[in-house]
């Protein structure tokens, strides 16, 4: 069965709670438990994680990467400063598609430049928690990501 891994960086365990007119009131546990029975409608496997350690995260981008299993990942402020992540994804070669809940485009100067986009496949901003049931989608409706 096919896993897709959905990786989460730094202060993502405080969504709900953090800057909710920002990031919203969901938490995270209840956007995994929309996207696990999402994916168990789907038949395929989820693997949920969040680490505020840039190190793990490059850990399991590498596993999912050598795998050949897809990758949702909201690197959080990583995602502007972290070479090491952006070197993972195109060392393991992993098929990642990055998300942000709120639109960097729209918010700081320094936000506005992600170093992982130039090795995403694609980017999903602004869309709140919907923005991993569209990365989830979009995964799911081109199978040939999905390997059997």
């Amino acid at each position: 069965m096919t896993t897709i891994h959905v990786l989460n960086g730094p202060n993502l365990n405080l969504l709900g709670q953090r800057e909710p007119e920002v990031y919203g009131h969901e938490t995270l546990a209840m956007i995994e438990s929309r996207l696990a029975a999402t994916c168990k409608a789907r038949g395929v496997s989820l693997a949920f994680r969040q680490s505020n350690h840039e190190g793990e995260l490059v850990t399991w981008i590498q596993a999912a990467g050598l795998a050949r299993e897809p990758i949702i990942l909201n690197a959080g402020a990583y995602s502007h400063t972290s070479i090491a992540l952006h070197d993972a994804i195109k060392g393991a070669h992993a098929h990642v598609i990055e998300v942000h809940l709120s639109n960097i485009h729209a918010r700081e100067s320094f936000r506005h430049v992600s170093l992982i986009s130039p090795v995403a496949r694609g980017v999903i901003v602004g869309f709140g928690a919907a923005s991993y049931d569209l990365a989830l989608e979009a995964f799911l409706s081109d199978r040939a990501d999905l390997k059997s």
